[in-house]
């Protein structure tokens, strides 16, 4: 199950709205087969490690290890299920089921009203962590939420300025570009309407090859004109209009987006952090003082880990205690 899940990651970034599945064949204690999800549309795991094996003979003394209960319902790509049964694989071990509302155990169950032993539950809480923003948007009906910021080593995050001024440079060219690798990663990205006006900043991921994001911006009176970078036809944008955090976070569900980076400004973060509505927090700090200026977000929260990026200190934190 390790390996299911080790290479289950390689499908980081292309295979949502689906999670990301691995899955191995075992013969005799030895891998002879495995796959994984690599691209929304494309294989799931369990068929491509079954499409591996030259020799249909060894199935039926198989056992299947995968990383998601297996689909029992046609989407893009048949049932998962009906192909396990038609191998005749008589043993199959997952490590957490499906939460999605067309599988949820359904799967599960296909598979052992057909006879085949089904042993659930091998390192669930390493899987859901794995798939933490398919879970969250299945379990919790919202996105995964990560607020980021960078902030002077005094807790500046800009000086005060005008919209003719630019923006104080506080994170290296490290964290920039780790920044732009995240965005590739998620499904969405939100600012402010003051971010918007002051920064005029186009949020796409140009220092790192991917997808780049749907952009959100919050605009409680509409009042940001279309000539900003934010609408050109770069990447997608939804404009989301009131003051409720949880009613944006409701209308992005409803448009199917499982992950939203929130990257500014620091009214829009602490409204955030305030609702305690969110789950992850990625803080760079730099080691240049800005003495006085516009003050970092307040958060609390476990840290999950610190690492230098540069000249930059990364923290995560975690809310949601994946």
């Amino acid at each position: 199950m390790q390996r299911c899940l080790a290479i289950a990651r390689n499908g980081f970034g292309r295979v949502a709205p689906n999670p990301m599945v691995g899955a191995a064949l075992v013969r005799n204690s030895r891998i002879i087969s495995e796959g994984y999800h690599r691209g929304y549309g494309l294989a799931h795991a369990e068929v491509e490690a079954i499409g591996r094996v030259q020799s249909r003979d060894l199935l039926p003394c198989c056992t299947l290890y995968v990383s998601l209960e297996p689909c029992c319902h046609f989407g893009k790509t048949p049932p998962c299920t009906e192909l396990i049964l038609a191998s005749n694989i008589s043993r199959v071990v997952v490590a957490a089921a499906d939460p999605f509302p067309k599988v949820s155990g359904a799967g599960i169950q296909r598979l052992r009203e057909a006879g085949v032993e089904v042993i659930v539950g091998v390192l669930e809480q390493e899987a859901r962590e794995l798939n933490r923003r398919f879970f969250t948007f299945h379990e919790k009906k919202r996105p995964y939420i990560i607020l980021k910021w960078a902030q002077s080593a005094d807790r500046f995050i800009d000086i005060c300025r005008t919209a003719s001024e630019p923006p104080a440079k506080i994170s290296g060219l490290q964290a920039h570009r780790l920044s732009h690798k995240w965005r590739t990663e998620e499904q969405a990205i939100m600012v402010g309407a003051n971010t918007a006006l002051m920064d005029n900043p186009r949020l796409t991921a140009r220092l790192w090859s991917g997808n780049n994001p749907v952009r959100v911006v919050q605009d409680e009176s509409n009042k940001l004109p279309r000539t900003l970078n934010v609408f050109t036809e770069e990447a997608p944008t939804v404009v989301l209009n009131g003051s409720d955090v949880s009613s944006w976070m409701g209308k992005l569900y409803g448009n199917g987006v499982q992950s939203v980076i929130v990257e500014g400004g620091a009214k829009l973060l602490q409204r955030f952090i305030e609702a305690s509505l969110w789950d992850e927090a990625r803080v760079f700090t730099s080691p240049c003082k800005l003495l006085r200026g516009v003050a970092a977000p307040r958060i609390s929260g476990a840290v999950q880990r610190e690492s230098n990026v540069g000249d930059d200190v990364l923290q995560v934190f975690l809310n949601s205690g994946w």
